[in-house]
């Protein structure tokens, strides 16, 4: 383990590097050797292949008493025919959904679905699946991506919230300039997910991990959503903020609208202890093939939990 902050933060660094390295991903997923160790990682923070699967991690959840929350993996596509076949898997998951006993928010990024390739081909795409999680009745939620795109984001957002409210999209506290992108996006009526923020950004982008100025930021959006009486989810799996979270807004946190959320297998059992505490409680699954961004961003943000990876390599190699 890093023998100080500064080692522990470098760590945390080249994980969000490697994240990124769309190369290095292909490179290690094209190696019969490290393709397998690579997935039996991941196994731990993912649903599996299909939106089966993803579904019976649902009900699973359900039976812990939280609600849904689905994502299939992906990001970054930069090819018009491969962001149409990733949208129809979206709206295969919409469909899947209807009737589906479990209410369950379908989370997406907009690079999944072509917005990298281009905006109208990223709107066009948006509007679809809002469409269809409108008739499944279904939440959606976009999901953050790296600063760089958070322009090209909340221009989506806009232009497809105004003809679908029960769109939502995630706030980044981390980033210099949520506090006034949160007008812009108060001015809907689909949910707010905050989050810390995962991405790896410049000090001059983002206040960085792990210092008190992100809790506070985080406290005050908090703040702000809930003065607002606008529908939010706190997404976060430290109980640090948390305690916070219940100190500063006590039984504000009960109101209807408002929830926590966690990602599968980082903290089930602090998302079941606020569901007993009587708090609206969702846990969310990702599914597919796509997951290295999103199992590095998830070790990066704990570099402790490569000790854990290290240890999930133990058990047998299933092909």
């Amino acid at each position: 383990m890093p023998t100080n902050e500064t080692e522990y933060e470098r760590a945390a660094d080249t994980l969000r590097a490697w994240a990124l390295d769309e190369d290095l991903k292909a490179r290690v997923m094209a190696n019969p050797a490290l393709s397998p160790l690579a997935r039996q990682v991941a196994s731990r923070y993912t649903a599996g292949e299909t939106i089966d699967e993803a579904l019976a991690a649902v009900t699973g959840a359900a039976a812990r008493g939280h609600l849904g929350s689905i994502e299939y993996a992906g990001e970054s596509v930069r090819d018009a025919d491969i962001a149409r076949a990733e949208t129809d898997v979206f709206l295969n998951l919409a469909a899947a959904l209807t009737d589906f006993p479990v209410p369950t928010t379908v989370s997406f990024d907009l690079s999944h679905i072509g917005s990298t390739v281009s905006y109208d081909l990223g709107l066009a795409h948006a509007r679809e699946l809002a469409a269809a999680t409108r008739a499944s009745g279904s939440a959606l939620m976009i999901s953050a991506e790296g600063s760089d795109r958070t322009d090209l984001v909340l221009d989506l957002y806009d232009a497809v919230a105004s003809y679908f409210p029960h769109v939502g999209i995630t706030l980044q506290a981390r980033l210099h300039r949520s506090p006034h992108d949160l007008d812009r996006l108060l001015r809907h009526p689909g949910p707010i997910r905050l989050v810390k923020g995962a991405f790896l950004e410049s000090d001059e982008v983002a206040i960085r991990r792990g210092q008190a100025a992100l809790l506070e930021s985080y406290l005050t959006l908090a703040g702000r959503i809930l003065d607002a009486d606008h529908a939010v989810s706190f997404a976060t799996h430290d109980p640090e903020l948390i305690d916070l979270l219940k100190e500063r807004y006590g039984s504000r946190l009960l109101r209807a609208g408002v929830e926590f959320e966690m990602l599968r297998g980082l903290a089930p059992a602090l998302l079941d202890t606020l569901h007993d505490e009587g708090y609206r409680t969702r846990e969310y699954a990702i599914f597919g093939g796509e997951w290295w961004l999103y199992v590095l961003n998830r070790i990066a943000e704990h570099p402790e939990r490569a000790i854990t990876a290290l240890a999930d390599l133990r058990a047998p190699i299933v092909p």
